[in-house]
């Protein structure tokens, strides 16, 4: 089989949305990242978050298991290593994998009564 992800991923536009703006509503702003292992091993994965006023947090150490999709919600700081993410701050992702892996991302952002999700795949090299 041919080339299933890659080793390195970025994402630049990280934002936490709202949490409740909306009256009433179910749902929850969010933002998530999927991380697919299609191989036959785990994947060892760091990942580090870097903002625009101060030093990153690196080497946060993610593992997908060898033939699954692990969801990272960027508002639970048990799933990126007990970092807390401020609401309405900016921030960027870089992912390095000793295996391929595919990295996409995802912005819940109930700040209007209509919703809005965003769907991207990160920069891979």
């Amino acid at each position: 089989m041919g080339k299933q992800g890659a080793r390195n991923w970025y994402i630049v536009d990280g934002y936490m949305p709202y949490k409740d703006k909306v009256d009433e509503a179910a749902f929850k702003g969010h933002e998530a990242v999927m991380i697919l292992n299609c191989h036959d091993v785990d994947a060892e994965i760091a990942m580090d978050i870097y903002y625009e006023d101060r030093e990153p947090d690196q080497n946060i150490r993610i593992v997908v298991p060898a033939r699954r999709v692990k969801c990272l919600r960027m508002d639970q700081p048990n799933d990126i290593g007990g970092v807390v993410l401020d609401r309405q701050m900016q921030y960027s992702l870089r992912f390095r994998s000793g295996i391929e892996v595919i990295i996409q991302y995802g912005r819940m952002d109930i700040a209007q009564p209509n919703l809005a999700y965003i769907g991207m795949m990160g920069y891979s090299e």
